[in-house]
């Protein structure tokens, strides 16, 4: 793994969520993005070389939805910047860390994810992800 790459925040309503977090921050939010496969809407925000990633449900069956419903507001996962997805899948399968799937897919911030199951990492979910354009 390259580097700390973002944190994803699960947030119940983004238009509550971004004025706060740019107070917080001191940074504007640099982009929202809508991720119809997850059922998720994210807003971006860079703070040094790492971003915060605020997460909304978009559907009440994505798996945001369901961690909000569980869980209430706030971190959701840790990602990290890999050179290749797919061989991260692989190799960290095989150190034991459970995937949640095993190929990588098109995740926001024009990045290739993938995920391991908190089981895997003390109760964290870890994203694993790669530019596109990489791949």
């Amino acid at each position: 793994m390259r580097a700390l790459e973002h944190i994803g925040i699960a947030v119940r309503s983004l238009q509550e969520a971004i004025p706060r977090w740019e107070r917080l921050l001191g940074v504007p939010c640099y982009k929202i993005e809508e991720v119809p496969s997850e059922g998720v809407r994210t807003a971006f925000f860079r703070v040094g070389a790492v971003k915060i990633e605020l997460l909304e449900a978009t559907r009440p069956d994505s798996p945001i939805a369901r961690f909000l419903e569980r869980r209430g507001e706030g971190i959701h996962h840790l990602a990290f910047a890999v050179d290749d997805v797919r061989q991260a899948l692989i190799a960290l399968g095989e150190k034991g860390f459970a995937p949640l799937h095993e190929e990588p897919r098109p995740g926001a911030d024009n990045k290739w994810v993938g995920f391991f199951h908190p089981r895997s990492a003390n109760g964290v979910l870890v994203e694993v992800c790669q530019d596109r354009e990489e791949s």
